[in-house]
């Protein structure tokens, strides 16, 4: 993996400081009921993450407005569902979004991270330490190389992907993670219609959620997939 920038800790007053209030707008607009110390933890990532991205490129986005619209709001969209899982994999998940943020408002809620690439898999793990995220996991290998057997219990109740891959490429590379009776969350802009109509036989489109998000004026869904 590669080598961490040197950190003294979480950091929750510096570039984040200013956005505290949007953010907190944004979480109750998303009907969570989050304590003080939630709050904390979501702009120590955000500090975190704009600290690497000095760094390493992990993501695009580096205006801490568009972090807490594009990133933190828009992963905790999915928090419902999430929140009725006891496992849940995110595969692809690059800077840790949406696992770490729903490891963060979910305790309860085992989530394992998938993501090859080793610049942000590090990254990852240091916000485990930051964060004291005992419910989250890194795997820093490719997918293809990952079966149910890495998961402890054989498999998981649920994968999750945002802007990974194309919904065929994501059953083919995860959809053996699920359990009997588990489901595939994939995260989505505008409804894709095409991707739908392409997936693998053996598997449906079982429930289309459409997301709004606060602060972000974009289209967004969450998409249910289901062995038939």
């Amino acid at each position: 993996m590669a080598q961490a920038p040197r950190s003294g800790g979480a950091i929750v007053n510096g570039a984040f400081a200013v956005h505290a209030a949007e953010l907190a707008e944004g979480i109750t607009a998303l009907g969570i009921d989050a304590a003080p110390e939630f709050h904390a933890r979501l702009l120590a990532f955000g500090e975190l993450l704009l600290k690497w991205n000095r760094v390493y490129n992990l993501t695009a986005i580096r205006d801490p407005r568009e972090i807490v619209t594009h990133h933190l709001l828009d992963s905790l969209a999915v928090l419902p569902w999430a929140s009725r899982l006891r496992t849940l994999v995110d595969v692809g998940s690059g800077a840790g979004l949406p696992g770490i943020l729903l490891a963060l408002a979910c305790p309860s809620l085992m989530v394992y991270s998938v993501e090859a690439v080793g610049k942000k898999a590090s990254f990852q793990q240091q916000a485990k330490i930051e964060l004291r995220l005992d419910n989250f996991t890194i795997i820093n290998r490719r997918a293809e190389t990952v079966c149910a057997a890495d998961f402890p219990g054989g498999g998981v109740e649920g994968v999750i992907s945002r802007a990974f891959s194309g919904l065929a490429d994501f059953v083919r590379l995860s959809g053996h993670w699920a359990k009997d009776g588990g489901a595939l969350y994939a995260m989505k802009g505008a409804l894709p219609q095409a991707e739908i109509a392409a997936l693998p036989d053996g598997w449906q489109l079982e429930a289309t959620h459409l997301l709004t998000v606060p602060g972000l004026g974009a289209e967004r869904c969450l998409l249910v997939l289901r062995r038939e």
